[in-house]
């Protein structure tokens, strides 16, 4: 149970608003959707490009909203909290309401392109080591003592996510992890939150749909370090604009990469692990650890350095370390000791593309065949360079991923567009015919990459969401090979 409760009157002095109708009215919660209201909530009136929630106002109230928060005064039978932009002060409203629980927590947010679900992933089974209770928010669920819910967006909004602060903090949560996504600090989804450590991955092309440009996508995560309350920053300087970061930042941080205060050295690949030394202030450790790939490496170095900045103990890390796994989706292998090895990965960047298909060569001497789609009705600009990044395998193959509302055709043909001439290509529109194909082309120590999608068990087609998971698939189509090859030995390379 969340306590909370602010008189719309305190409320109203915490963000310069006007109180309209009685000033001790007690909000007890805050929502935005106005078919959520709870008895004693806050509804709070956004705009937005297709909607206005000034038009739900009554039905808030029916719903049981004591107050309302709108950008102009109006004629609905409820307290009023009158401000110039709603949406600019929710943050605020909301964490007052739960009694700011980020002050009573260690919140580590991660922000970046790429990472931030596997670095994440690897606090909290860092921390939960430790005996640390733990909360997580990101893209694939969110999770705290015990319980799991579905992540509907990798950010959750402001009243969502300072309402589960609160939870966890009355769960008896110590530690979250939360991704942080530049959507959330343009749209100030956690605002007035206090981060005990903020840490930045990298940055690449991606959500120009909803940025614009890359320097409008720099400023956005870059405000995560400017307008927020910061205990340490954690930089990965191996990256340009991290790089950046760390050399104007004027408050306490840590650096991962060459030079940095956390590194990597002696890294030597083993199968499904690598073994390697981690280099911190605190000293070093040798591990084996069953992750592979270069860019998961730095992201178990960005998890470390985060979790000395959350001040857990090196030796609890060095202890946690070995028995870390990898995160559902995130360069999964599915394969088994199949002759072939077929990985799943969330890649749907150029730059998280080039990555997969690099650390695929890194697994085997023979060929990498690498299979994406993009998602349709999201960043369009980033297309082409995807298929570029694609190319750089020995066969790509290129199909759908969640076509929305687009033609997947037209999808796929903005891919192909930028796959040089000659390059070794297959177009497959139904994903489910392009894994088999892929899997199918493979022959013994190939690698075969299926991106994109990563963790997601459906398929977005129109506005359905259909059964579909790229791991159940895969696994389907290589028992399918497997029995039709020990059954027909002469007709592939696996033997019994």
């Amino acid at each position: 149970m969340v306590e909370s409760g602010k008189t719309l009157d305190s409320l109203g002095a915490l963000v310069a608003g006007e109180v309209i109708g009685d000033p001790s009215v007690v909000v007890e919660g805050i929502t935005h959707d106005s078919r959520s209201v709870s008895a004693g909530d806050l509804y709070v009136a956004l705009r937005g490009a297709n909607f206005d929630g000034h038009e739900y106002l009554d039905q808030a109230v029916r719903s049981g909203a004591v107050a309302v928060c709108v950008d102009h005064a109006t004629a609905v039978r409820a307290s009023q909290l009158v401000v110039e932009d709603p949406r600019s002060v929710m943050g605020d409203l909301a964490a007052s309401i739960y009694d700011d629980p980020s002050h009573s927590l260690k919140v580590i947010g991660v922000t970046g392109t790429n990472g931030k679900t596997t670095v994440t992933h690897f606090i909290e089974s860092i921390a939960q080591h430790a005996g640390k209770v733990t909360g997580l928010v990101g893209t694939i669920h969110t999770r705290y003592a015990g319980v799991t819910l579905e992540a509907t967006m990798t950010t959750p909004e402001a009243p969502e996510f300072q309402r589960l602060l609160a939870t966890m903090r009355d769960a008896g949560v110590s530690i979250v992890a939360a991704e942080v996504s530049s959507h959330a600090l343009e749209l100030g989804r956690v605002r007035a939150t206090r981060f005990d450590v903020a840490a930045f991955t990298n940055l690449s092309q991606d959500h120009l749909d909803f940025h614009g440009d890359m320097e409008s996508y720099r400023r956005a995560k870059e405000r995560l370090f400017s307008e927020y309350e910061v205990g340490t920053a954690v930089f990965n300087i191996d990256d340009p604009v991290g790089a950046g970061l760390a050399a104007d930042y004027e408050g306490r941080a840590l650096t991962v990469g060459p030079g940095g205060s956390v590194s990597i050295h002696n890294v030597a690949s083993e199968r499904g692990g690598t073994r390697l030394h981690i280099e911190t202030p605190d000293g070093g450790m040798d591990v084996a650890v069953p992750i592979v790939g270069e860019f998961n490496l730095s992201n178990l170095a960005m998890a470390v350095a985060c979790c000395l900045g959350a001040g857990i103990a090196f030796s609890d890390i060095a202890e946690a370390v070995p028995g870390l796994r990898g995160v559902p989706g995130r360069f999964e292998v599915v394969s088994g000791d199949d002759p072939i090895t077929v990985v799943v990965d969330y890649a749907h960047t150029p730059e998280a593309v080039a990555r997969a298909v690099n650390a695929g060569r890194q697994l085997t001497g023979r060929r990498v065949i690498a299979l994406l789609g993009a998602g349709g009705d999201r960043d369009r600009a980033k297309r082409p360079a995807m298929g570029g990044a694609l190319s750089t395998a020995d066969l790509a193959i290129v199909t759908s991923d969640n076509p929305r509302t687009e033609d997947p055709s037209a999808i796929i043909a903005s891919v192909v567009a930028g796959i040089p001439d000659g390059s070794n290509t297959i177009v497959e529109v139904d994903r489910r015919t392009a894994i088999e194909i892929a899997i199918d082309a493979a022959e013994d120590g190939d690698v075969v990459l299926i991106l994109g999608k990563g963790h997601e068990p459906y398929q977005q087609i129109g506005s359905e969401r259909l059964a579909f998971d790229d791991r159940d698939v895969a696994a389907t189509v290589l028992h399918q090979r497997r029995s039709s090859t020990e059954s027909n030995p002469e007709s592939g390379s696996i033997t019994s």
